[in-house]
């Protein structure tokens, strides 16, 4: 018989297990399946942005993530460049990765690989229902108007189902056999440069000079490339962008199986060694540099996120944190629809909100692999610079899921002005004091908020009878601080984005919130 279930996830790392996480906290059944064994090996994605964690907080996790992290790396570390580890300092991206930003987020930029990360989220999820096939590759699967029927295979036993969902996700890799099976183009640069990872042992602590780094980009006449070390200072791995000869052109060692002799030499020179320092290779992992996205998010009952979706350089460590918000962003639209809180065409806002905003992204993360990478790229046609803090936190949604303002505006904003303007992330203050002290991050719910000004009593007493959970700022100084005037009401979505904006109250105010619910939820009167 058919396995049914509501939704169907393919791809079980970084991206896939997010969702199922996020699937599981809003109730939604579904089946994840992942055609590895387990979850990674490899210490990728190590670099997690303040609303990554702000994302794992919404369902508990922060301490926990926190705890592993600090197992992993010495946190609050720099990022620089240098000629070698052991050589001059060339220059300064980072003093420390969390300052200036401390007070943007009740969350803290985090480094923990997925190694580290996958199983807490796995672990999660399981435990909120969540049902993985680990060990489990799809072989097909086929649309139909009521969902999709997939074919899946276990690798080891070789037996088949079939799975019947309403809605499948794809995260399933830069390769995405979803993607491709869709017949979904990638735009953009496409790639740019042949790559390996070299994971190795070496005692640096000596190199390091008390220094605690967390990235180190190597700029050097042989090879660009970048360090990131374990807490211990006894490991790590060497990301090689690009190897030259001595004439300076780009050599093609990269584009073949490296030996164990080739990775060895690679990561002296990184370090600024001699031959007889103390090298020894673990693994090598060839890749891709590209910088591109999909030309769509969503086809028919069907939805790509993560690497599925957009692929990137690591420069800026945006890869991983731009897919943990995709799903972010489509888990609370799709369990809405499947509980009939919200129409089917609330669906369509996906495509509309995440992708301009990763297309973007994969810009930034080209430029800065252009600014702190390889130089020797023309630099012509690149996006303008944006700071850090605007791509991480400032992204300005403009969908059917959001009643905007009417004012003109970008496609992000400086988090740190607040405005809680539509298709704005609300901002964080701390509200109340002691054990009950709340993030205003904290007041987003697996339902649409209400959330009035100091004098917004009149938007409390108006959305009681809507049934509508409601907040209100009783400290002026802190509604001031998130940009809301005193008579000033939001609308916040599940996803802690903000769907309306009124600043005064009028007479029919219990209507006017009922007329932006049905609009952001499209629901037909």
């Amino acid at each position: 018989m058919d396995e049914q279930t509501s939704v169907l996830v393919v791809g079980g790392s970084l991206v896939g297990l997010t969702a199922s996480v996020l699937l599981a906290h809003h109730g939604v059944p579904h089946v994840l399946i992942e055609r590895h064994r387990g979850t990674a090996i490899h210490p990728r994605a190590a670099a997690f942005h303040q609303r990554t964690i702000e994302i794992f907080r919404s369902v508990g996790l922060q301490e926990q993530i926190e705890q592993a992290a600090a197992g992993e790396f010495l946190q609050d570390g720099a990022i620089l460049s240098v000629e070698s580890l052991g050589g001059p300092e060339l220059a300064w991206f980072y003093r420390s990765v969390n300052e200036g930003v401390e007070d943007l987020s009740p969350a803290r930029r985090l480094f923990i690989t997925q190694i580290g990360l996958e199983p807490i989220l796995r672990k999660r999820a399981q435990e909120l229902g969540a049902v993985h096939c680990y060990g489990t590759e799809m072989t097909s699967f086929v649309q139909h108007e009521d969902g999709i029927t997939a074919t899946t295979r276990s690798r080891d036993s070789g037996a088949e189902r079939r799975i019947v969902a309403r809605y499948m996700i794809g995260a399933d890799g830069a390769h995405s056999p979803v993607r491709q099976a869709l017949d979904i183009a990638m735009e953009g640069r496409g790639a740019f440069a042949r790559c390996a990872t070299i994971y190795f042992k070496a005692d640096v602590r000596a190199l390091l000079r008390g220094r605690n780094l967390s990235v180190v980009y190597v700029n050097q006449p042989g090879m660009l490339a970048f360090f990131r070390f374990s807490i211990n200072a006894d490991s790590g791995f060497l990301a090689v962008f690009s190897t030259f000869d001595a004439q300076g052109r780009r050599d093609s060692r990269l584009e073949q199986e490296l030996s164990a002799q080739d990775c060895t030499e690679l990561v002296r020179a990184a370090l600024g060694m001699a031959d007889d320092f103390p090298v020894a290779i673990e693994n090598v992992q060839p890749w891709i540099a590209s910088a591109a996205t999909a030309a769509r998010f969503r086809q028919g009952n069907v939805f790509l996120a993560g690497d599925a979706a957009h692929v990137m350089p690591p420069t800026g460590g945006f890869g991983g944190n731009t897919g943990v918000a995709d799903v972010h962003n489509l888990v609370w639209k799709l369990a809405m629809v499947l509980d009939a809180h919200a129409g089917p065409a609330l669906l369509d806002s996906y495509d509309a909100e995440r992708r301009p905003m990763a297309a973007l992204t994969v810009e930034q993360a080209y430029r800065r692999y252009v600014e702190r990478v390889d130089p020797s790229i023309p630099a012509d046609g690149l996006a303008a610079s944006l700071a850090d803090t605007a791509i991480e936190l400032g992204s300005v949604y403009r969908s059917g899921a959001v009643i905007a303002d009417g004012e003109a505006t970008a496609l992000v904003e400086a988090p740190e002005t607040a405005t809680s303007r539509p298709g704005t992330r609300f901002p964080h203050c701390w509200i109340g004091d002691g054990p009950d002290r709340i993030s205003t991050i904290d007041l987003a719910s697996r339902s649409l908020m209400l959330i009035a000004g100091d004098a917004g009593d009149g938007w409390i007493t108006a959305v009681d009878r809507l049934g509508l959970s409601a907040r209100q700022i009783r400290e002026p100084a802190v509604a001031a601080a998130l940009g809301l005037k005193p008579t000033s009401a939001v609308l916040l979505r599940p996803d802690g984005v903000v769907g309306w904006r009124c600043d005064n109250i009028p007479r029919n105010a219990a209507t006017i919130v009922a007329d932006a619910i049905r609009q952001l939820t499209a629901r037909t009167p």
